[in-house]
């Protein structure tokens, strides 16, 4: 109060002329002066309206003022707080407060002019203090008013968007922040965007203006530092998982103790052989837990060793032993567990040991090997993907895979890769097309043959597919298509894994791996009476369903580029792609032959494209007929919707006046995607 309090040295008393209070009002420049006594205690107020008074009534110069003053005076007390001197000030119809003491002595006058001076300094400062703390706290700040127009705008705010204030201030809302949704704002109370190169999260607040309608503030906190270290969080999470996929899949199992014989670290797998739970095992001593692994021995002897071959629930492990040791002190030890592909280990060491050349008969000729893996197999669809996986996993063990698909989608590849990622690798791939060989001699092409077994047999006989297979898969491309009574002889191969050569005594025993193929439907044939359905059981054991490249087609392409590059050498073309819209038509089509067709197609298109990409005209015309007449139905409709589209665009912003915002908001789009359509459209703002 006393920053806006003028003090009254010089006052009236009611024996001054009307002379005397006319040159102190115009002295002390203010049109209310305090009337005291002779102890400065307030007895009234000469003001302006007395003034006039007098005047009006023509009193001489040297008139008392006493009579004319005004006796009942609102007073001010000088200990008054700052906000009841505003409620004061709001409520009083005086220009003038007279300030007096707990003795109504006067102290002094407060004018509004006064108060009103101090309250926009004091709003001065309050605002640079308040923008001061937006800054520090590194917020970005911005005001609108009714009209979404921006009124005020902080430096943090200017620096993230990368304008000035005066290029923002006045500015709509909408075009400042092209991406500012009000409505999903209000949805919640904070809403990620990003402004610039700046990552943020606003948050929306109200306020009523002056006029009393509804304005907003809307605060920018900077997260693009917490956004960088939830990166750099994600990548510590991504390798902390590749380190743990490394470690369940390096070893079989793996656990680790210190030198207290207290589990540290335990593998899932571990914990899956031993049917352990990690809560039950961490932190106990391997002794009460996994004794058997013999661990605690390492931490007393510090050597590592390696078990004798054991057994739990009929799986055979091993353990390597192996000390953990810091400056010459033993401080704990990993067990290393092996149980996994021990089997496919030994019989791998079996057969590097036995001769793999075969006596007589010309078979080390007919012996294939598998030519793709899983890797070769490009595919960019998710089905496909998984199907790999499924694929992968079932190629691991030694039972029998029927796969499923139509004509050309890649059967045979996928019975290749499988053999190529499993256990027998190394052995022998050897095909049998059960379509392609004739009936009458499917039981010796599988079997073969003794000397003279039939008329036009071999004189010294011949080994059969069985025979090439063994140590490896044989694998049988359209099984749907074997006859009835070699299905009972193949039957009795698989359970038995044994058979008698044509014209033969001899027991010989196989060890073979089944892999089938066919794009009939076996089900059906089983209850027509047409497969056995104990044959269709034992090939079923795994089954995988390719699917056609039409439900695929983000394939086309991918392949496409690959039989190019191969095709390109083959036939010693230069073709470079594929031309647009040959790409659309090859999208188009239903691909019937799938990917072996695709190839087809393809190497056909080569050698009769004249420009370096394979044009639409470079086709077959079966495709382009049939490409065609969708298209056109397509065309048809895309034309009728984009009609549609225009006229509904025209409306709302007839009906708008022109503003874009609302005729936006009537269609249910953005800003942004009106500007879009107008300009794809072509239609002008002003309707």
């Amino acid at each position: 109060m006393k920053d806006i309090l003028t003090p009254m040295h010089q006052c009236l008393s009611p024996d001054n002329t009307l002379l005397e209070a006319v040159e102190l009002m115009k002295k002390l420049r203010i049109h209310t002066i305090p009337v005291t006594d002779a102890t400065r205690r307030l007895v009234g107020v000469f003001t302006r309206s007395s003034l006039y008074s007098m005047v009006l009534q023509e009193k001489p110069l040297d008139t008392p003022i006493g009579p004319f003053m005004k006796r009942e005076v609102e007073t001010l007390p000088e200990d008054m707080s700052p906000d009841q001197l505003e409620r004061n000030t709001e409520i009083t119809k005086v220009g003038t407060g007279i300030v007096v003491n707990r003795n109504e002595q006067l102290i002094g006058v407060i004018t509004q002019s006064h108060v009103v001076s101090s309250l926009l300094q004091t709003t001065r400062s309050l605002k640079e203090q308040l923008e001061e703390i937006i800054d520090t706290s590194k917020l970005g700040a911005i005001m609108t008013d009714e009209k979404r127009q921006i009124i005020f705008v902080n430096r943090k705010f200017c620096e993230m968007v990368g304008y000035k204030d005066s290029e923002i201030l006045y500015k709509d809302l909408a075009d400042v922040i092209p991406n500012f949704h009000l409505a999903e704002m209000e949805k919640t109370d904070h809403h990620r965007m990003k402004i610039g190169i700046y990552h943020a999260v606003a948050n929306l607040s109200r306020y009523r203006t002056i006029k009393g309608d509804e304005g907003f503030i809307v605060l920018f906190q900077d997260i693009s530092d917490v956004e960088k270290m939830a990166q750099e969080l994600q990548t510590v999470l991504k390798w902390k998982s590749i380190v743990q996929t490394v470690i369940n899949n390096v070893y079989d199992g793996l656990v680790m103790i210190n030198e207290s014989k207290a589990i540290t670290f335990i593998s899932p797998s571990l914990l899956e052989l031993f049917e352990l739970k990690e809560r039950e095992v961490l932190h106990k001593s391997v002794d009460d837990i996994l004794p058997e692994l013999g661990l605690s021995k390492i931490i007393k002897t510090g050597i590592s060793d390696i078990s004798d071959m054991m057994e739990v629930k009929g799986i055979r492990y091993a353990v390597h032993r192996i000390p953990i040791y810091q400056r010459d002190e033993v401080i704990g030890a990993i067990g290393k567990i092996a149980f996994r592909g021990l089997d496919e280990m030994k019989e791998l060491f079996r057969r590097f040991e036995t001769s793999q050349t075969r006596n007589g008969q010309g078979e080390s000729d007919k012996t294939k090997f598998a030519h793709f893996t899983f890797e070769q197999i490009m595919t960019s669809d998710k089905q496909m993907e998984k199907l790999i996986r499924s694929a992968c996993k079932a190629a691991k063990g030694q039972s029998t895979i029927l796969i499923r698909g139509e004509s050309g989608t890649g059967k045979e590849l996928f019975a290749h890769a499988i053999h190529s990622a499993s256990s027998r690798k190394n052995g022998p791939f050897v095909t049998v097309n059960c379509a392609a060989i004739p009936e009458h001699l499917l039981e010796s092409e599988f079997f073969g043959y003794e000397e003279g077994a039939f008329t036009g047999a071999n004189r010294k006989g011949k080994i059969g597919k069985f025979d090439l297979a063994n140590g490896g898969t044989l694998f049988l491309d359209e099984v749907g298509d074997m006859s009835f009574p070699l299905q009972a002889k193949l039957l009795r191969v698989l359970q038995g894994r044994e058979f008698f050569r044509v014209g033969g005594t001899e027991r010989i025993q196989v060890d073979v791996r089944i892999i089938a193929a066919t794009h009939r439907p076996l089900e059906k044939m089983v209850q027509n009476g047409e497969f056995r359905e104990d044959l269709y059981y034992r090939l079923n054991v795994f089954s995988f369903q390719i699917p056609p490249l039409r439900n695929r087609k983000s394939d086309i392409l991918l392949l496409s580029e690959s039989f190019i590059l191969e095709l390109n050498r083959l036939n010693g073309t230069a073709i470079t792609g594929i031309d647009p819209d040959a790409q659309a038509t090859m999208l188009d089509y239903e691909w019937p032959g799938n990917v072996r067709e695709l190839r087809n197609v393809l190497e056909r298109a080569m050698i009769f494209a004249e420009h370096g990409k394979i044009k639409r005209e470079d086709l077959p015309d079966y495709m382009l007929l049939e490409t065609e007449n969708d298209s056109t139905d397509r065309s048809t409709g895309s034309s009728l919707m984009e009609k549609a589209e225009k006229s509904a665009i025209k409306e709302a912003m007839q009906k708008t006046g022109g503003n874009k915002t609302r005729a936006a908001q009537l269609l249910g789009i953005s800003r942004s995607v009106l500007y879009e359509k107008l300009k794809k459209y072509e239609i002008s703002v002003r309707l």
